[in-house]
């Protein structure tokens, strides 16, 4: 195996692992996410192309019964993966508002798209009927440019391809070329850059290829100089790919950090949200499952489920405040402050006892009553109040029951003279 045969095959798999990262979002996600359904088209469109280019299955395919069958698949699969990708610049860039000025590149972006299906339409047809009729597949070809070079139907075949991959790199360099000088986000820039480095190289790569298969009907090339040259521009689009692949990936990497942080928080945040939905299961809009099945929901995304169970457990906070007296509250302090003596640990601690606690009384039958006493916390936002409430549910978990049995005995009101004598008031003037 070749250094560009090894390179083929792992850009296939860096193409497919993208395509594969960006399928949940792309097929379950948000009305942001499913807007880009076309771009992970676009990656699972390349992936296929470029797994027909590794050597073990584009051998396979061109020695079946459809002689250099690869190369067909391969063009089709990539026009639809350009298609997706026009499709997606169409839906990104072309928004605008009719009223007023419309800048170029929108007006661009939009003739692109009364042109773009079609013209894969045209493509696809024209490449089928070329393929079958003028290309000279009498003996299979591992390198189908070079053992092909000289061939005027070959050539004619493989440009009406490269006019189509040509034309669609030219409209993704421009398009993100100008996203890329726009950029506020240092890391969208990168990510931008990159991929217009890539569109670049692809512009590059469809008028090289064209030139020399035409120039190669006029003068036939030697064997040893179109295998070389078929193999330079070979590697060219491994480094293509790999800037496509790598820098579409790096704005998405934001994204995917803060979808991290949401999945280590419903794993903290579980053990406590499903013990109070327990106590309260007239509460959750749905029934708490098991920790494995609430990180494989698919139909809400992340965020939106981390929402949903801070506001679970502050009502349920709320309602188990009628299952306690106002006492629960600096016993819960009191057993915190025994155990911790770091403050940043204690106030969480506090309120993971007056939890368990207040849960433990509700759990043993005490009959409601009035609201007691908690001490609130004041989060200056979502993501505040959400850390907070893990900090809680961390602490949570180290509370043990009989401990915090004990938390709620020590609030147990004692009763008092003064509530006793109006009592015995009260009978003597019955009697």
């Amino acid at each position: 195996m070749t250094p560009l045969d090894l390179a083929g095959y792992l850009i296939a798999v860096l193409m497919t692992a993208v395509a594969l990262w960006r399928m949940p979002a792309a097929l379950w996600g948000d009305e942001e996410d499913k807007r880009r359904r076309a771009l992970w088209g676009c990656y699972a469109g390349f992936a296929a192309a470029l797994w027909t280019k590794t050597r073990a299955v584009r051998i396979a395919l061109n020695d079946s019964a459809v002689t250099d069958l690869a190369v067909l698949i391969k063009h089709y699969t990539a026009t639809i993966a350009i298609l997706a990708i026009l499709s997606y610049i169409v839906a990104i860039y072309g928004q605008y508002p009719d009223a007023g000025t419309v800048p170029r590149h929108v007006r661009f972006a939009r003739a692109i798209q009364q042109v773009a299906a079609k013209a894969s339409i045209a493509t696809l047809v024209l490449l089928t009927v070329l393929f079958f009729t003028v290309v000279d597949r009498s003996v299979p070809s591992d390198r189908f440019v070079a053992d092909h070079a000289g061939q005027w139907g070959a050539t004619l075949y493989m440009s009406v391809f490269y006019l189509y991959l040509g034309a669609a790199s030219a409209v993704c360099a421009y398009q993100w070329a100008l996203a890329t000088a726009g950029a506020g986000l240092r890391h969208l820039r990168v990510g931008l850059g990159m991929m217009t480095f890539a569109m670049f190289i692809g512009v590059g790569y469809t008028v090289s290829r064209t030139l020399f298969l035409w120039v190669s009907v006029v003068d036939t090339p030697s064997e040893s100089f179109a295998l070389r040259f078929d193999e330079i521009t070979e590697a060219a689009q491994v480094v293509l790919f790999a800037f496509f692949a790598v820098g579409a990936s790096i704005p998405a990497l934001s994204k995917g950090r803060r979808r991290a942080k949401l999945w280590r928080a419903q794993v903290k945040l579980h053990g406590l949200w499903r013990e109070l939905m327990t106590a309260f299961p007239e509460q959750p809009f749905d029934p708490p499952a098991s920790l494995a099945r609430e990180l494989t929901r698919f139909d809400t995304p992340a965020d939106l489920r981390i929402d949903r169970w801070a506001a679970d457990i502050a009502d349920a906070v709320e309602k188990l405040r009628h299952y306690v007296p106002d006492t629960l509250l600096p016993a819960a302090k009191a057993a915190a402050a025994d155990g911790s003596t770091d403050p940043d640990r204690a106030g969480p601690l506090a309120e993971a006892y007056w939890i368990k606690a207040a849960l433990t009384a509700k759990n043993s039958g005490a009959p409601a009553s009035t609201a007691a006493a908690v001490e609130t916390q004041h989060a200056t936002d979502q993501d505040g109040e959400v850390a907070w409430l893990v900090r809680v549910a961390t602490a949570y978990r180290t509370v043990p029951q009989d401990r915090a049995a004990q938390v709620l005995a020590d609030a147990a009101p004692a009763p008092s003279t003064a509530t006793a004598a109006p009592r015995t008031a009260s009978t003597e003037e019955t009697a």
